[in-house]
């Protein structure tokens, strides 16, 4: 899961209104929340569709599947759509017929199985003033490697906050059916639930933190920005390396820091990059803490388990994302599961960011994020190493996207159900 605060699911009755499925390609049923629109489209239509070298993606699908017909994501049953086939039932079929493909079907398989089970959804807004949106924002995020160690001293003494003893998560909807998927986290104080400790609290010592840290690291920076990837690797000073993960959050809100250092203007909006915002940070060490005091959320790390194995099948060696599955470099994306089924597979079309290359290809939504809001809202996971860091920090593309569900589905059956959004790993 990406590390921002976790994107709330919408209010009970807020689920898309379009029409059932599968209308002649190009043709658009009706609107969603916020003038979301799904268009029925064409293979052909699709960019890339005979470039995407698919043979590569089987291991992601599956993962998908194996989540889904589990009743998580896409596979929840929506209880909205009585009339069509819905949830893990839907996606039963399609998931066993890519099982039989075998463990390295060919491109021409996969495109095959595709125009047989699936069909293409492009997404697109409704503006108020009636003009029709079909670009949304594209932005990356990678896994990190930090330096670290399982005890502090004069290096390593940054530390990784493990999830607090006296955090409380609420579920409002045990308290009101009309609140059903909406959480909030605070603390006790006295018999009141007040707001959890923010960063500047925390860094302070306010919080009962002592003896919760899970790792500490020798880069403020580098702890910091592992906060908004979700996810690392932490090499120990023997050279073995372990992952972290995000096990929860402390509840305030996400705010960027390079958004305030363009406010303030110490920065250009081209210059707020990962690695401008690095940058600056090494030329105002006096200024750091405050700055990243700015934004009062914090992520709680745990550290995660080995991958455990599936028999006859690769894995990827991504981490985890909020579907549970893990992650795939390239393939994986986080998305708005209000807007978008998680771990449904997508179409997108985008461009890198390092060398405009276009990305054309097929992608399955496996992750969430706080900042991903809005059915254009796309995350691309770049995976591990440097070339991965890069792309990401520099990510910010428009695109497009379509979504791939089973050919009898109607888009609203998987969408706008608290039901339908896995939240964390």
């Amino acid at each position: 899961m990406r590390g921002s605060p976790p994107a709330q699911p919408a209010p009970a009755g807020a689920a898309p209104t379009v029409t059932p499925a599968t209308p002649p390609a190009g043709r658009a049923p009706g609107p969603g929340p916020a003038g979301i629109r799904f268009a029925a489209t064409a293979w052909e239509a699709l960019p890339g569709w005979y470039s995407d070298p698919l043979d590569a993606t089987l291991p992601a699908l599956l993962e998908s599947c194996e989540a889904m017909l589990a009743g998580r994501g896409a596979g929840a049953a929506a209880a909205s759509a009585p009339r069509a086939r819905t949830g893990a039932q839907a996606w039963a079929a399609p998931c066993e017929a890519a099982r039989r493909l075998g463990p390295a079907p060919e491109t021409a398989a996969l495109r095959a199985w595709m125009r047989q089970h699936l069909q293409p959804w492009q997404v697109w807004i409704d503006e108020p003033d009636g003009t029709r949106r079909e670009h949304g924002l594209v932005t990356g995020y990678y896994e990190p490697l930090l330096r670290g160690s399982r005890s502090p001293d004069a290096r390593f003494r940054y530390p990784l906050h493990g999830r607090p003893d006296d955090l409380l998560t609420v579920d409002l909807g045990e308290l009101h059916p009309a609140l059903r998927g909406q959480r909030v986290r605070g603390r006790l104080q006295g018999r009141t639930v007040v707001p959890y400790w923010s960063r500047a609290q925390i860094d302070a010592g306010q919080a009962s933190q002592r003896g919760r840290e899970v790792l500490w690291v020798d880069d403020l920076m580098d702890a910091f920005f592992l906060e908004i990837q979700g996810s690392g690797r932490v090499e120990l000073p023997d050279g073995s390396r372990v992952r972290v993960g995000y096990a929860d959050q402390n509840g305030h809100p996400y705010r960027a820091i390079g958004r305030v250092l363009v406010e303030s203007g110490e920065l250009d909006v081209e210059q707020a990059s990962m690695q401008g915002i690095r940058a600056w940070a090494r030329a105002h060490p006096d200024k750091l803490r405050a700055l990243l005091h700015a934004n009062p959320s914090v992520v709680f790390f745990r550290e995660l388990p080995p991958l455990a194995p599936r028999p006859g099948r690769e894995r990827p060696d991504g981490p985890p994302g909020a579907l549970g599955v893990p992650l795939t470099a390239l393939r994986s994306v986080a998305v708005d599961p209000r807007s978008i089924p998680l771990g449904a597979p997508l179409w997108l079309a985008t461009r890198d960011p390092v060398d405009g290359a276009p990305i054309e290809r097929l992608a399955f939504a496996q992750d969430t994020g706080g900042a991903i809001l809005g059915a254009l809202r796309i995350d691309l996971f770049w995976g591990f190493g440097d070339r991965a860091a890069l792309a990401a920090g520099q990510a910010r593309e428009r695109g497009r996207i379509w979504v791939l569900l089973p050919r009898d589905i109607d888009p609203q059956a998987m969408l706008g159900t608290p039901a339908a959004v896995a939240r964390q790993p």
